[in-house]
């Protein structure tokens, strides 16, 4: 197998690299096993200096950083630096609250004195995806590295050049060989990594399915796991709220990195009374997207990232229309070069429609009319996935209530929703468990140790 590099805005070949065999895994798999020790054994000081050189390094080196990450998965070269960025405030974050957050946790007891002490796990295998290929792999390992553990990365097949970079950034930036490798492996392959007793833990970013069979490998051989997988957010209007905000954040959250995110509002809950002017105020929005070269600064949306991510996206949307959703914009691939997929809004979507039960990912916004909050937020729930959703109105009292019986890992009013440093992220049902982020993502990978002393 061959990993190939893409540019999804023209189909040029960038690149490709050949996946790796067995001996070059073990030697890899060796070699971070060897550094895991030494690591943890660093003081938790020389830790967060390194941390924070990696978030010098990603500065420094952010224009180089945010064009591969165009050219490999087609962001829009501002989204691109804005990532990179991002990945620089994890740093500096964890390297400023580490220590807090990892001192140790006294508790009254029968004892002496007894304490809760945290304890790295070891070598964690991170599996991430491609849709924010420097931020899902620096959220994990920031917190992952500053901790103690070592880590290697099983990189999305379309990034290998993203994957491969950040492992020379860590290592510019000091890290020791051997605490952060990057994998050239095929998803076959992973299964043998998981397995592997150098391998304490593993934390996914990717789809249900990929989380599925993650989590059944990582069951059988007692690994613990984190896994964040699909998302259909609601972003549910009230009658009173105000559209001149909403509309604009709703467009936003739905056509940011060209559709393709996790936490991006894909279900607008609206309620009947102002649905067909919040449409309209919504299509005039998208009007002004304008496709092209994500490299060039004027280009508003993004192409997909890969030519069977459109079929497969569009066919969700044609099963749609055919039972009953109501193609009001778009709702079709963009003729010419490149993955482009025209910024789309269905109306009138349903229960039992792949617009409403599915993950649409890609530049499409479902509309679900509803008639009262009551008929919202039970709309909100009535989907299999649990991982962010917003609401929005002028009372904010009343938008807390409802934020608050929404199903799901984060609850926003009247903002977009979005991952933070200082935020626990993550999510229940079939978005999966586990917590990134904040204090609680840092506790993850730790063996958060009883110590009782009389």
């Amino acid at each position: 197998m061959a990993f190939e590099s893409v540019n999804p805005a023209t189909g040029q070949s960038l690149k490709t690299f050949d996946a790796w065999d067995q001996n070059a895994i073990d030697g890899v798999l060796q070699q971070v096993q060897e550094a895991s020790p030494l690591w943890a054994a660093r003081d938790l000081s020389e830790r967060c200096r390194l941390l924070r050189a990696a978030a010098q390094q990603l500065r420094e080196r952010k224009e180089d950083l945010a064009r591969l990450i165009t050219l490999e998965m087609g962001k829009l070269l501002g989204e691109a630096r804005a990532e990179i960025e991002k990945c620089a405030w994890v740093c500096e974050y964890y390297e400023e609250h580490a220590p807090r957050f990892l001192a140790d946790e006294v508790i009254e007891s029968d004892a002496r004195r007894s304490y809760v002490a945290l304890q790295p796990l070891g070598t964690v295998l991170a599996i991430m995806p491609w849709n924010f290929p420097f931020w899902q792999v620096f959220r994990f390992c920031a917190p992952a590295l500053v901790a103690g553990n070592t880590a290697v990365l099983k990189h999305a097949a379309n990034v290998p050049q993203c994957g491969l970079a950040i492992e020379q950034t860590l290592l510019e930036a000091g890290f020791p060989p051997g605490v952060f490798r990057t994998l050239l492996v095929s998803s076959s392959q992973t299964a043998k990594v998981i397995a592997d007793p150098r391998v304490q833990g593993v934390t996914l970013t990717g789809s249900e399915a990929a989380g599925r069979k993650v989590a059944e490998c990582a069951g059988r051989h007692l690994k613990k796991t984190v896994l964040e997988l699909g998302g259909a957010d609601p972003f549910i209007v009230l009658a009173d709220a105000d559209l001149e905000q909403a509309v604009p954040v709703a467009v936003q959250s739905r056509f940011i990195n060209g559709g393709q995110s996790c936490i991006a509002a894909k279900r607008f809950i609206v309620m009947e009374e102002i649905a067909d002017e919040f449409i309209a105020r919504f299509q005039a929005d998208l009007e002004a997207l304008q496709p092209g070269d994500p490299l060039d600064e004027q280009t508003t949306l993004a192409p997909l990232a890969r030519l069977d991510l459109r079929a497969g996206l569009h066919q969700q949307v044609t099963a749609s229309i055919q039972q009953g959703a109501v193609a009001v914009a778009g709702c079709q691939p963009l003729p010419g070069t490149g993955t482009y997929y025209a910024p789309s809004i269905l109306d009138r979507v349903q229960p039992g429609m792949p617009a409403f039960d599915e993950e649409l990912f890609g530049p499409v916004a479902a509309i679900i009319r509803v008639a009262n909050e009551a008929e919202a937020v039970a709309m909100a729930n009535a989907s299999r996935y649990g991982l962010g959703g917003s609401v929005w109105s002028q009372n904010t009292s009343r938008a807390e209530r409802l934020a608050l019986e929404l199903r799901c890992g984060a609850a926003f009013v009247n903002g977009l929703v979005k991952s933070d440093p200082r935020l626990p992220f993550g999510g229940i049902k079939c978005s999966g468990y586990g917590r990134e982020l904040s204090w609680h993502g840092m506790r993850e990978f730790t063996n958060q140790k009883t110590l009782w002393i009389k």
